[in-house]
C-alpha cells in the first residue's frame, strides 16, 4: 500500500488535557501552560448555572474543545433533535476550537444505552453515519471530528476494516477524524487475547498507517487496564510506554496535530496530568518518547 503524503512534523504542537470537575479550581488558579482544554459536551448543556459559568471562565484562559459521548452518530434512528439543539447552543456560547464525538451508536427509539457501542463496518452503516454527521455539521455550521472506538464486541460480516470505514466517512462528509491512539492499542491487545493478532504494536502501527493524514484533527492518549481476559480503556492511569511509542509513530504519520491527555477515573492531582501533557509535547516536538 502506498502511504498518503505526511503532514509537516515541524508544525507547532498543541497539547491539552481533559478538564474534569476535581481539577476545575486548580486549573483556574494555577493557569498552567496548556494550549487547550477539552470537556465532555453533555456536562455543560444546562444554560446558566455553575457548570456553564466555570466553563466560560476556563474559556477565558484557554481554547476549548467540546468532546461528546451522546450524539450516537451510528444510530439508524438518527440524531436526537433535542441533543443536537443543546449542543448547538453550547457551541454558540463557547465557540470551541473543535467539536467531536464517537463512531458509535447508543440510541434506538425510546432507549439510550449507557455505553458507546460499535457499528458494523458495512456500507449500510457507513451511509447511516454519513447522514448523521452531515446533519450535525449542517446544524452546527462547522466540521466535526469523529473518534475511533475501543470496542469489546464485534458484528459479523464486516465489509471493510475500521480505517477504510473512517477514511470513507471523512471523505464523504468533509468531516475530520479524532484518532484515539490508546483505543487502537486496546483493540489490538484484545485481538491478541482472541488469538487474532500476534503482535499488537505491529497491528496498531498498520492501523495508523492506513488512516489518511489529511483527515486527522486530534490525537487522544490515555491509560488502560488489563483484566486478564480483556483489556479495558478506562482512562484511569498514565499512558503506557507502548502507547507513547505509538504516539510517536502517529506524529510521524500525521504531523503535529493537537494532542490530548485523557484521564477520567481514579483521578490524581492536576500535576500528574500536566506531567503527561509535558511528555506529549516532547513527543509531538520530535523528542524521544
Amino acid at each position: 500500500m502506498t502511504a498518503p503524503t505526511r503532514r509537516d512534523p515541524a508544525a507547532a504542537p498543541s497539547v491539552g488535557i481533559g478538564w474534569r470537575h476535581p481539577h476545575y479550581a486548580a486549573l483556574l488558579d494555577q493557569q498552567p501552560a496548556l494550549d487547550f482544554i477539552e470537556v465532555h459536551s453533555e456536562n455543560f448543556f444546562a444554560p446558566g448555572g455553575a457548570a456553564r459559568s466555570v466553563l466560560l471562565e476556563g474559556r477565558g484562559h484557554y481554547a476549548v474543545s467540546l468532546h461528546g459521548v451522546g450524539l450516537s452518530l451510528g444510530s439508524a434512528a438518527g440524531v436526537d433533535p433535542w441533543h443536537l439543539d443543546q449542543l448547538a447552543r453550547l457551541v454558540e456560547a463557547v465557540e470551541p476550537v473543535r467539536v467531536s464525538d464517537h463512531a458509535s451508536f447508543a440510541r434506538v427509539p425510546g432507549r439510550h444505552a449507557n455505553d458507546l457501542l460499535p457499528v458494523p463496518m458495512s456500507r449500510t452503516a457507513l451511509d447511516v453515519m454519513c447522514a448523521n454527521v452531515n446533519r450535525v455539521q449542517d446544524r452546527l455550521q462547522r466540521r466535526i471530528a469523529v473518534e475511533n472506538l475501543s470496542a469489546y464486541v464485534r458484528w459479523q460480516g464486516d465489509e471493510m476494516d475500521e480505517p477504510e470505514f473512517l477514511n470513507a466517512l471523512a471523505r464523504r462528509t468533509g468531516g475530520q477524524l479524532l484518532v484515539d491512539v490508546n483505543n487502537v492499542y486496546v483493540n489490538a491487545l484484545n485481538a491478541q487475547l482472541r488469538g487474532e493478532c500476534p503482535d499488537p504494536l505491529v497491528h496498531a502501527r498498520r492501523w495508523l498507517e492506513a488512516i489518511e493524514p489529511s483527515h486527522v484533527a486530534e490525537l487522544h492518549l490515555a491509560g488502560h487496564v488489563h483484566c486478564g481476559d480483556i483489556v479495558i480503556d478506562d482512562h484511569g492511569s498514565r499512558v503506557c510506554d507502548a502507547v507513547w511509542a505509538l504516539c510517536d509513530h502517529a506524529v510521524q504519520r500525521f504531523g503535529a496535530v493537537p494532542t490530548l491527555i485523557e484521564w477520567d477515573t481514579d483521578l490524581p492531582d492536576l500535576q500528574a496530568l500536566l506531567d503527561e501533557a509535558a511528555r506529549a509535547r516532547a513527543v509531538v516536538q520530535g523528542e524521544p518518547s
